[in-house]
């Protein structure tokens, strides 16, 4: 896996596009086809459009992420939807957040693409660290978001404090384990190690600053400790919510909350 040419990216080759809904293949900067989904919301006043970065084996049309999507378009004009490189319909291996943020780049630029005076961000674990890698190596393009909230989001790489996360790392690291994600959890692995290292997710919320910067984090999350939102949150001068009861990502995201991330992304 390699972060090499990080900084640039761009959006290439849309098709199917329909009136209304919109589902659409996406190209990335190195080639990656990433399946997408343009929602709109003819209620909402608010011009903006919420991209929602999924975690770890998750996809668009995974039953939590249309949830959220469903939520948060309460608030925002559109909701856009897509499936990270190794996950659902789209093509590559999953680099665990690397190269992710070339789809995302190509997501949020999409959204763009569909009018939207704004686009804000949101991802969860595994995409709430490619919101912030991608918000700070994006700055000053066309890509750049205009808010971004990381929900069970990591604070640094190579974790593994918890035996969830041992579990990942097994899953990631061993032929048996990728195997086991490939037919298992229909995610598709990259075998390579990074190569160089990319920004970890601490050093990249420092980076995001002036545009708003959420850190959403439950106190009942089996992956991350409380370390992690509270490092991120200090690093980015970031709003801070811990959530009593909740547990890790989107799946344990409730409706509630969802229904306030809608609105703080739309409003900041």
């Amino acid at each position: 896996m390699s972060s090499e040419a990080e900084g640039r990216f761009h959006m290439m080759d849309v098709f199917s596009l329909t009136s209304g809904p919109r589902r659409a293949m996406l190209r990335t900067e190195d080639g990656v086809r990433i399946e997408a989904f343009h929602e709109p919301f003819p209620a909402s006043v608010a011009d903006t459009a919420v991209v929602v970065a999924h975690g770890f084996t998750g996809s668009l049309d995974r039953p939590a992420v249309r949830r959220a999507a469903g939520v948060l378009g309460r608030h925002a004009a559109a909701v856009v939807t897509f499936s990270f490189r190794g996950h659902g319909g789209s093509g590559g291996l999953s680099t665990l957040g690397d190269r992710e943020v070339l789809d995302l780049a190509a997501a949020v630029r999409w959204a763009r693409a569909q009018g939207h005076a704004r686009v804000a961000t949101v991802g969860f674990s595994m995409g709430g660290s490619v919101v912030l890698r991608q918000a700070a190596l994006d700055r000053g393009t066309d890509a750049a978001p205009d808010a971004v909230a990381a929900v069970s989001a990591p604070a640094r790489w190579y974790y593994r404090g918890t035996a969830p996360m041992r579990r990942l790392h097994w899953v990631v690291t061993r032929p048996a384990g990728r195997l086991v994600g490939r037919y298992g959890l229909r995610t598709r692995i990259d075998h390579r190690a990074w190569d160089p290292v990319p920004l970890p997710p601490v050093e990249a919320a420092a980076r995001i600053a002036p545009t708003p910067l959420l850190i959403v984090h439950g106190d009942r999350d089996a992956y991350f400790p409380l370390d992690h939102p509270r490092t991120l949150a200090a690093a980015g001068d970031a709003e801070l919510w811990l959530e009593p009861g909740m547990g890790h990502a989107e799946n344990a995201a409730g409706e509630e909350l969802l229904d306030r991330l809608g609105a703080w992304l739309v409003r900041r």
